[in-house]
């Protein structure tokens, strides 16, 4: 092994000093195996002994490449191996070499200061360099020592070693990021090593595109000039050399520019000479775009007043008022500059409703109005029918067809159409003519002033034409369609005369008539004479026969006074073309005589009477008082009759006429009126003491009544002792006992007064205190006695003076 001193002497001294020591080792080797030779084979010749003899160096350079950070084997010579090995590098610019690696074979050494180079090592007589550093460039030279015939020769070996740095990362500077379209832009790629030559490619790559090589340009450096917005994107340049390629990341070029005039489209797409148009409801979006970076702010105007901020406008529901120019105004912040454009938005709408058909009679044929106005634009109608397709025109169309050539029932329609509506609107219209015949009828107007003539004749297509003719069938006033009416004076001249209205329609031949006549009302009543007995109800009826309408009916009463609706006696039952008469209650004096049953109209009048006749009940039987007495006290009197002879009654009347001293009698007055017919009694109370009283009654058949009885004075009753005496023993009883309770009472107090009593009543006080204190609280609380059980003690002295009472019983009789 060499020493770490034979290391440290300068280079010029450690190129011999290994192989001095190699030498010698091998001297030493050889005079071992001359031993051993000598040993084995005495006698015999000895090896010969290598001698070291110097060869003619090797002047061939090998040239080889080496990546930095790779491994690099460089072999020293060819077989057989050598014995000695020693490496040895110059660097480039230098030329003094410095050592590497020596070894004999058995054993190497690498020199410290080679870890420079890399991770060296000997693999045999070959130098190996790991991961390889760029110090390593320069010539390297293995000599190699060989021992060939007892000889020892040296091989030289040189070796020239470059080096190769793999290109870094490029990175690409631009020179402004964000320019003006217009200006001028470097772009450079960087790389921050790498052996030469390296080349250079540039990539560009829009912000919504493929990456797309830019042919032709190799430089390092790229120059935009001038710049506009094509070139704005991500730019990538990639380097290379005899290593390696690596490409940059990207960088990106933000090119300012606009805006540019800005372009409007709607959605829905509907267009017109000025602009755009939509229909009405819809929801419409007004869109505006204008190139700009950065992109555009919008702002969008209607007729010069700010409606939105944005690049989309949405009208969810269009509306008439939504009709105007729009403005769209886009503004670039970073240049602040400005550009706009202008469109005219027309809002369609259709028509209000449906077309509108119609058809106008003429004489001898028809005409056809289809008509449908308003909207924007106006709508387009047309007519079809049986025998095809008819004019068209916007908003009215009208179409004439001969009646003759037309068949009931024909259909025709016509069909509307505007670009706002998805479908065509349709009317449709078919000619038929009315059923049956015209209806007439007169009506008079309030107060009976004017008698209207009335004709209808419903149905038809086109309605008839109507018209009114008097008896001398000319025309009175103009006709109109469908219902005609014709106005008259009211006077009784008219009775009697005869109306003629006439209906013409195109599709009926010959034309319809219906007639009138005016007539005065009749009337009806039946009976002539009612007769209904007093308090009963009376019935009279009427009943209109004929005659112009309207009529009204009517009563009169026998004073020929007017009977109105809702009085108290009189009720009028209206039943269609009948009134009739209820009189309740029946009164002879009041009631009975000629009743009109009266009816008018505007062309006269008419009346019919009925004769009411009230009958009275018979009279009843004659009454008399046969007792007339005062009660107690002179307020009351008890009365007592009797009938005399047969006949029917339903009650009495009791009636009763005070007199006062010093003044005439009073009037009779009734006292009872509700007595049965079987009572024979009454009384009656209510009188004053001070007035003398006459009473008389009467018999009552319904509403008729008998004669009164003779009146009376009521007498005073008869005296009777039997309740005077009565009342005084009842009222002496009475007092008698509340005496005996006092003295009982006071003997029990005090004993010693009554002594016999006080002994027969003192045991009887205890049993009863006895008794309470057993009964408990209960029995005490609900006791009805508290003054004896209060005063119990035996032993209590007296304390009140002794009572005496006094009892009078007075009896009145």
């Amino acid at each position: 092994m060499v020493s770490q001193q034979a290391l440290r002497r300068p280079p010029g001294l450690l190129l011999l000093t290994p192989f001095c020591l190699l030498y010698l080792r091998a001297s030493e080797q050889n005079q071992a195996l001359g031993k051993e030779d000598e040993q084995e084979n005495p006698g015999q010749l000895r090896r010969p002994v290598l001698s070291l003899s110097p060869g003619q160096p090797n002047e061939v350079v090998e040239s080889i490449q080496g990546v930095r950070g790779s491994s690099v084997e460089l072999a020293c010579g060819s077989p057989p191996a050598p014995s000695v090995v020693f490496w040895s590098f110059t660097p480039l610019g230098s030329l003094i070499p410095q050592p590497v690696a020596v070894t004999n074979g058995a054993e190497f050494k690498v020199e410290a200061t080679a870890s420079a180079l890399g991770a060296v090592s000997l693999r045999n007589s070959s130098l190996v360099l790991r991961e390889l550093r760029e110090e390593a460039r320069g010539h390297f030279l293995c000599q190699a020592l060989h021992a060939t015939g007892g000889w020892l020769h040296t091989v030289y070996s040189h070796f020239s070693l470059a080096v190769l740095v793999p290109v870094s990362k490029p990175r690409v500077q631009l020179s402004e990021p964000s320019p003006e379209e217009g200006t001028a832009v470097v772009a450079m790629c960087t790389v921050r090593e790498g052996t030469e030559p390296i080349f250079f490619a540039w990539k560009h790559q829009a912000p919504q595109g493929p990456r797309e090589a830019l042919v032709g340009v190799t430089e390092q450096l790229l120059q935009l000039d001038p710049v506009n917005r094509t070139h704005l994107g991500w730019y990538v340049c990639s380097a290379h050399n005899a290593v390696n390629q690596l490409s940059s990341d990207g960088a990106f070029l933000d090119i300012i520019y606009g805006p540019d005039n800005p372009v409007i489209s709607m959605e829905p797409p509907g267009f017109t000479e000025e602009g755009f148009w939509a229909s009405e409801k819809e929801e419409v979006t007004l869109s505006c775009l204008a190139a700009s970076n950065p992109p555009s702010h919008y702002v969008w105007l209607r007729d010069h007043t700010q409606v939105h901020i944005g690049p989309a406008y949405t009208i969810v529901s269009a509306s008439r008022a939504h009709t105007g120019l729009y403005t769209c105004l886009a503004h670039n912040r970073r240049l602040d500059t400005h550009t706009q454009t202008a469109i005219q938005l027309t809002i369609h709408y259709p028509p209000e409703g449906q077309p509108s058909c119609a058809v106008l009679p003429s004489p001898g044929a028809v005409t056809l109005v289809c008509t449908w106005p308003g909207g924007l634009p106006a709508a387009q109608l047309q007519w079809e029918g049986p025998q095809g397709t008819g004019p068209a025109a916007f908003s009215n169309v009208t179409w004439s067809h001969e009646a003759s050539q037309l068949p009931n029932s024909s259909t025709f329609a016509c069909t509307g159409q505007h670009p706002a509506l998805l479908r065509p609107a349709l009317c449709r219209i078919t000619l038929w003519e009315p059923p049956r015949s015209p209806a007439c009828w007169t009506r008079a107007t309030p107060g009976d002033q004017f008698i209207t003539l009335s004709c209808e004749w419903p149905g038809g297509e086109p309605p008839a034409l109507l018209s009114w003719l008097d008896g001398q069938q000319q025309p009175l006033g103009s006709g109109s369609s469908s219902g005609a009416v014709h106005l008259l004076q009211a006077q009784g001249s008219l009775a009697g005369r005869e109306f003629t209205c006439q209906g013409t329609h195109p599709l009926r031949v010959p034309a319809a008539r219906c007639w009138l006549q005016l007539e005065a009302p009749q009337l009806a009543v039946a009976p002539s004479q009612v007769s209904v007995l007093e308090g009963k109800e009376a019935w009279l009826p009427c009943t209109l026969l004929s005659g112009t309408p309207p009529a009204r009916l009517l009563w009169l009463g026998p004073q020929q006074q007017r009977l109105e609706p809702g009085t108290s006696e009189f009720t009028l039952h209206p039943e269609g073309a009948q009134l009739h008469l209820s009189i309740r209650g029946a009164d002879p004096a009041r009631h009975r005589g000629t009743y009109q049953c009266v009816a008018r109209n505007a062309v006269g009048n008419s009346s019919r009477s009925i004769v009411l006749e009230v009958l009275r009940y018979p009279a009843p039987p004659n009454v008399t008082i046969s007792r007339l007495t005062y009660g107690r006290h002179r307020r009351e009197v008890q009365l007592q009759w009797a009938i005399e002879g047969p006949g029917n009654l339903t009650g009495f009347l009791v009636q009763r006429r005070a007199s006062v001293p010093g003044s005439g009698a009073a009037a009779w007055e009734t006292a009872a009126g509700d007595i049965e017919p079987e009572s024979r009694t009454r009384r009656l109370g209510g009188l004053d003491p001070g007035v003398l009283y006459a009473f008389r009654i009467l018999a009552l058949n319904h509403h008729t009544a008998g004669h009164p009885s003779d009146g009376k004075i009521p007498a005073d009753p008869p005296f009777s002792i039997y309740p005077a005496v009565l009342g005084a023993a009842g009222t002496g009883m009475v007092v008698a006992t509340v005496a005996s309770l006092l003295v009982f009472q006071y003997a029990a107090r005090h004993p010693e007064t009554f002594p016999c009593l006080g002994q027969l009543l003192v045991p009887m006080e205890q049993g009863h205190q006895h008794r309470d204190s057993t009964e408990g609280p209960e029995a005490q609380a609900g006791t009805e006695t508290p003054a004896v059980t209060a005063e119990s003690g035996p032993a209590q002295e007296p304390t009140e003076a002794p009572v005496s009472v006094t009892i009078t019983v007075t009896a009145t009789p």
